[in-house]
């Protein structure tokens, strides 16, 4: 029996409606929209095309997308600056960096810069922290889309064994963490796991965040098992994920394909967090 397609392109325009009367809201009260600061460095990749998609799913909303394209030679003092003054506008009701950063600048570093507060990716050490106490507040987009497309197709978590493959800071780990929050046994994979055949073939959840394009064959995983695709490859054929699709939905009961799973709702989830975070303050002065 051919798998359920959990579609992120619909689930997230269902999510722009509701966040969009959320912006209009705001809007009215305040007299002005909500903003998303998007921090970039100048370049023309990967880093560009998340700016680009998250400035759009801002717009669609209601919210007044910021972009602030920095010099790819910025020194990291000179970069912690611009992201204070942005912790400073009280226009500014999120702020994110977009990734893949210049080299010789940490990411780390970077996000401990941002107001806690107005730290819409889940990047700064301080909702790291609460997010491993089990208390998240602000939590990195990526993670929280694979949780709001699990919840929003009433896929059951508590109780239920879910295996994360991969371990980054940015998708594995809150990922793993948030899966804890809401009571699933979890186990997570990485490039020294012995067996990873042997682990995942006893999840119920699978969510795969390796990098590596095809990493999930029909034979890793069992009738049953819901399959959750963060990767994002582009190769000569067009973008894969980490799952071979076409072969796992043949035995799976649920799957993201890739594009169009966890990457329309991961962008959706960055605007979700920024209009929460202008909701907590009360707004903002007017500019």
């Amino acid at each position: 029996m051919t798998a359920q397609i959990l579609d992120g392109k619909a689930l997230a325009a269902q999510l722009r409606t509701e966040v969009a009367e959320r912006a209009a809201a705001l809007t009215e009260r305040l007299g002005a929209a909500p903003r998303l600061a998007i921090v970039s460095f100048e370049d023309e990749g990967p880093s560009a095309v998340y700016v680009r998609s998250v400035a759009r799913a801002a717009e669609r909303v209601g919210i007044d997308p910021l972009t602030l394209t920095l010099p790819a030679e910025m020194e990291p003092d000179d970069v912690g600056r611009r992201i204070d003054a942005l912790n400073r506008d009280a226009s500014v009701a999120g702020i994110v960096l977009a990734e893949p950063l210049p080299a010789w600048l940490s990411r780390t570093d970077l996000a401990a810069h941002i107001d806690p507060a107005k730290d819409v990716d889940g990047a700064s050490p301080v909702n790291a922290g609460w997010l491993a106490r089990g208390e998240p507040r602000m939590v990195p987009a990526t993670a929280l889309a694979v949780l709001t497309i699990l919840r929003r197709h009433e896929i059951p978590i508590a109780g239920r064994r879910a295996v994360v493959v991969g371990r980054s800071p940015v998708i594995g780990r809150p990922v793993a963490q948030l899966l804890i929050a809401a009571d699933a046994t979890v186990v997570v994979c990485h490039s020294r796991t012995a067996d990873l055949a042997a682990e995942t073939r006893r999840a119920e959840i699978l969510v795969v965040a390796a990098g590596r394009p095809g990493l999930i064959g029909p034979d890793m995983v069992s009738p049953g098992c819901v399959v959750i695709d963060c990767g994002i490859t582009t190769t000569p054929a067009g973008v894969v994920g980490d799952v071979d699709f076409e072969a796992v939905r043949e035995v799976v009961t649920a799957i993201t394909p890739v594009p169009g799973g966890v990457g329309p709702v991961t962008s959706v989830m960055v605007v979700v967090q920024a209009i929460a975070a202008a909701e907590r303050a009360g707004g903002m002065a007017a500019r």
